[in-house]
Protein backbone atom coordinates (compact mmCIF):
# COMPACT_ATOMS: atom_id res chain seq x y z
CA UNK A 1 0.00 0.00 0.00
CA UNK A 2 1.31 3.44 -0.87
CA UNK A 3 1.69 5.43 2.36
CA UNK A 4 2.21 8.81 0.72
CA UNK A 5 -0.11 11.42 2.16
CA UNK A 6 -1.14 14.72 0.64
CA UNK A 7 -0.71 18.02 2.43
CA UNK A 8 -1.94 21.30 0.98
CA UNK A 9 -1.08 24.59 2.65
CA UNK A 10 -4.39 26.35 3.43
CA UNK A 11 -4.93 29.37 1.19
CA UNK A 12 -5.32 31.73 4.14
CA UNK A 13 -2.04 30.56 5.66
CA UNK A 14 -0.21 30.94 2.36
CA UNK A 15 -1.57 34.42 1.89
CA UNK A 16 -0.58 35.39 5.42
CA UNK A 17 2.92 34.08 4.87
CA UNK A 18 3.32 36.11 1.71
CA UNK A 19 1.99 39.20 3.46
CA UNK A 20 4.45 38.77 6.32
CA UNK A 21 7.28 38.47 3.82
CA UNK A 22 6.21 41.54 1.92
CA UNK A 23 5.98 43.80 4.98
CA UNK A 24 8.05 42.00 7.59
CA UNK A 25 10.02 45.05 8.63
CA UNK A 26 13.43 43.36 8.56
CA UNK A 27 16.39 45.11 7.00
CA UNK A 28 18.33 43.28 4.30
CA UNK A 29 20.29 46.15 2.85
CA UNK A 30 21.20 49.78 3.11
CA UNK A 31 20.45 52.57 0.63
CA UNK A 32 23.66 51.93 -1.30
CA UNK A 33 22.80 48.24 -1.73
CA UNK A 34 25.27 46.86 0.81
CA UNK A 35 24.04 44.17 3.19
CA UNK A 36 22.85 45.31 6.60
CA UNK A 37 22.17 42.72 9.29
CA UNK A 38 18.49 42.65 10.26
CA UNK A 39 17.61 44.11 13.66
CA UNK A 40 14.49 41.99 14.14
CA UNK A 41 14.64 38.31 13.25
CA UNK A 42 11.93 35.65 13.24
CA UNK A 43 12.96 32.14 14.33
CA UNK A 44 10.28 29.75 13.08
CA UNK A 45 9.77 26.53 15.00
CA UNK A 46 7.54 24.25 12.88
CA UNK A 47 6.37 22.20 15.88
CA UNK A 48 4.57 22.90 19.15
CA UNK A 49 6.17 24.43 22.21
CA UNK A 50 7.95 22.09 24.61
CA UNK A 51 9.34 19.54 22.17
CA UNK A 52 12.88 18.99 20.96
CA UNK A 53 12.54 21.39 18.03
CA UNK A 54 11.15 24.11 20.28
CA UNK A 55 13.97 23.64 22.79
CA UNK A 56 16.50 23.87 19.96
CA UNK A 57 14.86 26.94 18.43
CA UNK A 58 14.84 28.83 21.71
CA UNK A 59 18.44 27.90 22.48
CA UNK A 60 19.59 29.01 19.02
CA UNK A 61 17.62 32.26 19.18
CA UNK A 62 19.14 33.23 22.53
CA UNK A 63 22.61 32.35 21.31
CA UNK A 64 22.24 34.36 18.11
CA UNK A 65 20.91 37.34 20.02
CA UNK A 66 24.07 37.41 22.11
CA UNK A 67 26.49 37.22 19.19
CA UNK A 68 24.62 39.46 16.72
CA UNK A 69 22.77 41.91 19.01
CA UNK A 70 19.66 41.35 16.85
CA UNK A 71 16.33 40.55 18.47
CA UNK A 72 15.44 36.96 17.55
CA UNK A 73 11.80 36.09 18.28
CA UNK A 74 10.62 32.47 18.31
CA UNK A 75 7.35 31.72 16.50
CA UNK A 76 5.77 28.27 16.79
CA UNK A 77 4.01 27.77 13.44
CA UNK A 78 2.54 24.27 13.59
CA UNK A 79 0.56 21.94 11.38
CA UNK A 80 1.03 19.24 8.76
CA UNK A 81 3.82 17.48 10.68
CA UNK A 82 5.90 20.64 10.27
CA UNK A 83 4.84 21.46 6.71
CA UNK A 84 3.09 24.73 7.62
CA UNK A 85 6.22 26.13 9.25
CA UNK A 86 8.44 25.14 6.35
CA UNK A 87 5.91 26.62 3.92
CA UNK A 88 6.17 29.89 5.83
CA UNK A 89 9.93 29.84 5.31
CA UNK A 90 9.41 29.08 1.62
CA UNK A 91 7.20 32.16 1.32
CA UNK A 92 9.99 34.23 2.93
CA UNK A 93 12.35 33.73 0.00
CA UNK A 94 15.15 36.28 -0.05
CA UNK A 95 14.47 37.60 3.47
CA UNK A 96 17.57 37.35 5.72
CA UNK A 97 15.44 38.24 8.74
CA UNK A 98 13.74 34.85 8.87
CA UNK A 99 15.29 31.61 10.16
CA UNK A 100 13.90 28.17 11.02
CA UNK A 101 14.93 25.64 13.66
CA UNK A 102 15.21 22.58 11.47
CA UNK A 103 15.64 18.83 11.80
CA UNK A 104 14.88 15.59 9.97
CA UNK A 105 11.33 16.64 8.98
CA UNK A 106 12.92 18.94 6.39
CA UNK A 107 13.95 15.78 4.54
CA UNK A 108 11.06 13.41 5.26
CA UNK A 109 8.18 15.76 4.44
CA UNK A 110 8.95 16.15 0.70
CA UNK A 111 9.38 12.38 0.39
CA UNK A 112 6.10 11.33 2.00
CA UNK A 113 3.83 14.34 1.51
CA UNK A 114 2.79 16.45 -1.47
CA UNK A 115 4.40 19.70 -0.35
CA UNK A 116 5.65 22.62 -2.43
CA UNK A 117 9.24 22.49 -1.16
CA UNK A 118 12.24 20.30 -0.58
CA UNK A 119 15.45 20.90 1.34
CA UNK A 120 17.17 22.44 -1.68
CA UNK A 121 14.73 25.37 -1.62
CA UNK A 122 16.36 26.69 1.55
CA UNK A 123 19.78 27.92 2.68
CA UNK A 124 21.54 25.62 5.18
CA UNK A 125 23.34 27.62 7.86
CA UNK A 126 24.34 25.39 10.77
CA UNK A 127 24.04 21.80 11.88
CA UNK A 128 24.32 21.97 15.68
CA UNK A 129 24.68 18.28 16.39
CA UNK A 130 23.25 14.80 16.13
CA UNK A 131 20.51 13.31 18.29
CA UNK A 132 20.97 9.52 18.19
CA UNK A 133 18.15 7.23 19.21
CA UNK A 134 18.19 5.01 22.29
CA UNK A 135 16.14 1.80 22.38
CA UNK A 136 14.29 1.40 25.68
CA UNK A 137 11.84 -0.82 27.52
CA UNK A 138 9.91 -0.73 30.77
CA UNK A 139 12.02 -1.54 33.83
CA UNK A 140 10.13 -4.83 34.29
CA UNK A 141 10.60 -5.98 30.70
CA UNK A 142 12.29 -9.35 30.22
CA UNK A 143 14.40 -7.88 27.40
CA UNK A 144 17.97 -7.07 28.43
CA UNK A 145 19.53 -6.21 25.05
CA UNK A 146 18.50 -5.01 21.61
CA UNK A 147 19.07 -8.52 20.15
CA UNK A 148 16.54 -9.79 22.74
CA UNK A 149 13.92 -7.49 21.20
CA UNK A 150 14.79 -8.62 17.67
CA UNK A 151 14.60 -12.28 18.65
CA UNK A 152 11.19 -11.68 20.27
CA UNK A 153 9.98 -10.11 17.01
CA UNK A 154 11.09 -13.21 15.13
CA UNK A 155 9.07 -15.37 17.50
CA UNK A 156 5.91 -13.24 17.63
CA UNK A 157 4.43 -9.75 17.58
CA UNK A 158 6.38 -6.94 19.21
CA UNK A 159 4.78 -3.51 19.32
CA UNK A 160 6.78 -0.32 19.29
CA UNK A 161 5.84 3.33 19.56
CA UNK A 162 6.95 5.96 17.07
CA UNK A 163 6.53 9.73 17.16
CA UNK A 164 4.98 10.66 13.82
CA UNK A 165 4.35 8.32 10.93
CA UNK A 166 7.66 9.10 9.21
CA UNK A 167 9.80 10.50 12.02
CA UNK A 168 13.31 9.44 13.04
CA UNK A 169 12.04 6.47 15.06
CA UNK A 170 10.18 5.16 12.02
CA UNK A 171 13.35 5.37 9.95
CA UNK A 172 15.51 3.72 12.61
CA UNK A 173 13.08 0.83 13.14
CA UNK A 174 12.91 0.39 9.36
CA UNK A 175 16.69 0.06 9.24
CA UNK A 176 16.61 -2.55 12.01
CA UNK A 177 13.84 -4.45 10.22
CA UNK A 178 15.85 -4.41 7.00
CA UNK A 179 19.07 -5.53 8.64
CA UNK A 180 17.54 -8.22 10.88
CA UNK A 181 14.75 -9.44 8.56
CA UNK A 182 12.03 -8.87 11.16
CA UNK A 183 8.82 -6.85 11.40
CA UNK A 184 7.64 -4.67 14.28
CA UNK A 185 4.08 -3.50 14.80
CA UNK A 186 4.28 0.27 15.09
CA UNK A 187 1.86 2.50 17.00
CA UNK A 188 2.01 6.20 16.08
CA UNK A 189 1.99 8.79 18.86
CA UNK A 190 2.11 12.58 18.80
CA UNK A 191 5.17 12.97 21.02
CA UNK A 192 7.97 11.27 22.88
CA UNK A 193 6.11 11.92 26.14
CA UNK A 194 3.14 9.90 24.91
CA UNK A 195 5.46 7.07 23.89
CA UNK A 196 7.03 6.94 27.35
CA UNK A 197 3.58 6.87 28.97
CA UNK A 198 2.48 4.01 26.71
CA UNK A 199 5.65 2.08 27.50
CA UNK A 200 5.19 2.56 31.25
CA UNK A 201 1.56 1.48 30.95
CA UNK A 202 2.40 -1.72 29.11
CA UNK A 203 0.57 -0.65 25.95
CA UNK A 204 3.68 -1.17 23.79
CA UNK A 205 6.65 -3.48 24.25
CA UNK A 206 9.60 -1.33 23.21
CA UNK A 207 10.34 2.14 21.95
CA UNK A 208 13.14 4.46 21.00
CA UNK A 209 13.58 8.17 21.45
CA UNK A 210 16.16 10.90 21.76
CA UNK A 211 18.18 10.39 24.96
CA UNK A 212 17.33 13.85 26.28
CA UNK A 213 13.59 13.12 26.22
CA UNK A 214 13.93 9.95 28.32
CA UNK A 215 16.74 10.96 30.66
CA UNK A 216 14.46 11.49 33.65
CA UNK A 217 12.94 8.02 33.23
CA UNK A 218 16.39 6.44 33.03
CA UNK A 219 17.53 8.29 36.15
CA UNK A 220 14.42 7.19 38.07
CA UNK A 221 14.77 3.60 36.87
CA UNK A 222 11.26 3.50 35.39
CA UNK A 223 12.61 2.86 31.90
CA UNK A 224 15.61 0.79 30.91
CA UNK A 225 17.91 1.69 27.98
CA UNK A 226 19.02 -1.35 25.98
CA UNK A 227 21.32 0.15 23.34
CA UNK A 228 22.08 3.41 21.60
CA UNK A 229 22.04 3.61 17.80
CA UNK A 230 25.18 5.72 17.82
CA UNK A 231 28.68 5.03 16.48
CA UNK A 232 30.16 5.36 19.98
CA UNK A 233 28.89 5.13 23.55
CA UNK A 234 27.67 8.29 25.20
CA UNK A 235 29.79 9.98 27.84
CA UNK A 236 26.71 11.32 29.59
CA UNK A 237 25.34 9.59 32.66
CA UNK A 238 23.24 7.45 32.94
CA UNK A 239 24.01 6.28 29.37
CA UNK A 240 27.76 5.83 29.77
CA UNK A 241 27.41 2.09 30.39
CA UNK A 242 24.81 1.49 27.68
CA UNK A 243 26.36 -0.35 24.70
CA UNK A 244 25.87 0.71 21.11
CA UNK A 245 23.72 -1.38 18.82
CA UNK A 246 26.82 -2.24 16.81
CA UNK A 247 28.46 -3.69 19.92
CA UNK A 248 25.45 -5.97 20.29
CA UNK A 249 25.45 -7.01 16.64
CA UNK A 250 22.75 -4.58 15.50
CA UNK A 251 24.65 -2.79 12.76
CA UNK A 252 22.45 0.30 12.64
CA UNK A 253 23.30 3.89 13.49
CA UNK A 254 20.81 6.67 12.98
CA UNK A 255 20.46 10.19 14.29
CA UNK A 256 18.09 13.07 13.96
CA UNK A 257 20.18 16.13 13.21
CA UNK A 258 19.33 19.54 14.60
CA UNK A 259 20.27 22.91 13.15
CA UNK A 260 18.91 26.04 11.57
CA UNK A 261 18.31 27.22 8.01
CA UNK A 262 17.41 30.44 6.20
CA UNK A 263 15.11 31.05 3.24
CA UNK A 264 16.32 30.41 -0.26
CA UNK A 265 17.35 33.35 -2.38
CA UNK A 266 19.19 35.32 0.28
CA UNK A 267 22.38 37.11 -0.75
CA UNK A 268 25.84 35.61 -0.33
CA UNK A 269 26.53 38.34 2.24
CA UNK A 270 23.43 37.43 4.24
CA UNK A 271 24.33 33.75 4.17
CA UNK A 272 27.85 34.50 5.38
CA UNK A 273 26.48 36.77 8.11
CA UNK A 274 24.48 33.91 9.59
CA UNK A 275 27.28 31.37 9.16
CA UNK A 276 29.68 33.71 10.97
CA UNK A 277 27.11 34.21 13.73
CA UNK A 278 26.62 30.43 13.99
CA UNK A 279 30.36 29.87 14.37
CA UNK A 280 30.49 32.45 17.16
CA UNK A 281 27.49 30.80 18.84
CA UNK A 282 29.26 27.43 18.73
CA UNK A 283 32.09 28.91 20.83
CA UNK A 284 29.78 30.01 23.65
CA UNK A 285 28.90 28.32 26.92
CA UNK A 286 25.26 28.55 25.85
CA UNK A 287 25.90 26.19 22.93
CA UNK A 288 27.79 23.74 25.15
CA UNK A 289 24.98 23.83 27.72
CA UNK A 290 22.35 23.12 25.06
CA UNK A 291 24.31 20.18 23.65
CA UNK A 292 25.10 18.63 27.03
CA UNK A 293 21.70 19.14 28.65
CA UNK A 294 19.97 17.51 25.66
CA UNK A 295 22.57 14.72 25.27
CA UNK A 296 23.47 15.58 21.69
CA UNK A 297 26.71 14.79 19.89
CA UNK A 298 28.31 18.15 18.94
CA UNK A 299 29.23 17.42 15.32
CA UNK A 300 28.76 20.81 13.68
CA UNK A 301 28.68 21.75 10.00
CA UNK A 302 28.14 25.09 8.30
CA UNK A 303 26.92 26.32 4.93
CA UNK A 304 28.10 24.19 2.02
CA UNK A 305 29.43 21.48 4.34
CA UNK A 306 25.99 21.29 5.94
CA UNK A 307 24.45 21.09 2.44
CA UNK A 308 26.72 18.15 1.53
CA UNK A 309 25.60 16.37 4.71
CA UNK A 310 21.96 16.94 3.76
CA UNK A 311 22.56 15.54 0.26
CA UNK A 312 23.88 12.26 1.69
CA UNK A 313 21.22 12.12 4.38
CA UNK A 314 18.47 12.63 1.81
CA UNK A 315 19.72 9.73 -0.31
CA UNK A 316 19.48 7.37 2.67
CA UNK A 317 16.03 8.60 3.65
CA UNK A 318 14.64 8.30 0.11
CA UNK A 319 15.86 4.73 -0.16
CA UNK A 320 14.13 3.78 3.10
CA UNK A 321 10.91 5.78 2.78
CA UNK A 322 10.34 5.12 -0.93
CA UNK A 323 10.64 1.41 -0.22
CA UNK A 324 8.02 1.73 2.56
CA UNK A 325 5.71 3.85 0.37
CA UNK A 326 5.69 1.21 -2.34
CA UNK A 327 4.50 -1.53 0.00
Amino acid sequence: MNRRTKFLLPAATAAAALTLTACGGTSSGSKDGAFTAPNDVRMIVPFAAGGGSDIAGRAISKGLEKVTKSTVTVENITGGDGAVGYSELLASKGDPGVLLASETALMTLPIVQDVAFDYEDFTPIMKLGSDYNVVMVDADSPHKTCPDVIEAAKQGEVTTGISGATGPEFVAWSLIEEQSNVKFESVVFESGAEIATALLGGHIDVAMTNPGEALGYFESGDLKPLCVLAPERYDYKPLADVPTGVEQGVDVTFAQWRGFIAPGGISAEAKQHWIDAAKEYAKTDAYTKYIESNLLQPDVAYGDEFKAFLDDYNKDLKRILDKKNDK
